[in-house]
């Protein structure tokens, strides 16, 4: 009687290099470009992605990993465009979600931000955000509260939407983070997407501490990712 398969012999066996913790990001990154077909090469508008970035602090760790994120995103083809928004120094209240109304001559800039999210030609949606106690900044609840005026007309749907979490450790609650705000992004009948192939994760798990070649390349991979399936949705 032959004996029982270990779970690593059936992994080897199979060829599930990454599952048997033989690849690396960084690798599979390089993988993804490989196999990705340059689906702009379609003739067409152009389709545009956007990074939100909800650090309250502007150009720091998320801001950084969100430039990689729109760097893969052009490498999806020549219609790609990107642009990055960075929330840190705009003036977003989470209050008019509940009809709350703003102070007398208080600053609001999310209409602003709405504005280039609803914007047809724009087809993805990166949400970066830091970790916090392994959730979303309190920016990026008060802006994602604000997606209340998205609903009464579902005017995010069927747009590509992907999430970065920054965290200041390897293991820092990102993942978590990711699905939170996923959750969120899933009620405004938005299409989301991970990482994508070889190493399809829930987004880009990043690590703020100094230049991490994995948390680099699964920024570029999501970003990748996120523009791959804009161009495909576009068609032609």
């Amino acid at each position: 009687m032959e004996k029982d398969q270990t779970r690593r012999e059936f992994l080897t066996a199979a060829g599930v290099a990454v599952a048997a913790g033989t690849v690396g990001y960084a690798q599979a990154a390089e993988a993804q470009t490989a196999i990705a077909p340059d689906l702009g090469k379609q003739a067409g508008e152009p389709v545009k992605v956007i990074a939100v970035c909800c650090s309250p602090r502007k150009g720091k760790s998320t801001a950084t990993a969100l430039k990689t994120a729109l760097e893969g995103a052009k490498e999806a083809g020549a219609r790609v465009q990107v642009e990055l928004v960075e929330l840190a120094d705009l003036a977003i209240d989470g209050g008019p979600a509940v009809g709350l109304p703003l102070a007398p001559g208080q600053k609001d800039d999310f209409p602003a931000v709405a504005a280039k999210l609803t914007d047809p030609s724009v087809r993805g949606i990166i949400i970066g955000t830091p970790v916090y106690f392994s959730g979303m900044s309190y920016l990026c609840k008060a802006f994602m509260d604000r997606w209340m005026a998205f609903r009464k007309s579902f005017a995010l749907a069927d747009k590509v939407a992907g999430v970065l979490a920054c965290g200041g450790a390897r293991n820092g609650g990102q993942e978590v983070t990711i699905r939170s705000v996923q959750d969120a992004l899933f009620c405004h009948d938005m299409i989301v997407v991970g990482a994508g192939r070889p190493t399809s994760r829930f987004g880009a798990v990043v690590w703020s501490k100094g230049e991490d070649k994995d948390s680099l390349a699964a920024s570029k991979n999501l970003g990748r990712r996120v523009a791959k399936i804009a161009l495909a949705l576009a068609g032609k």
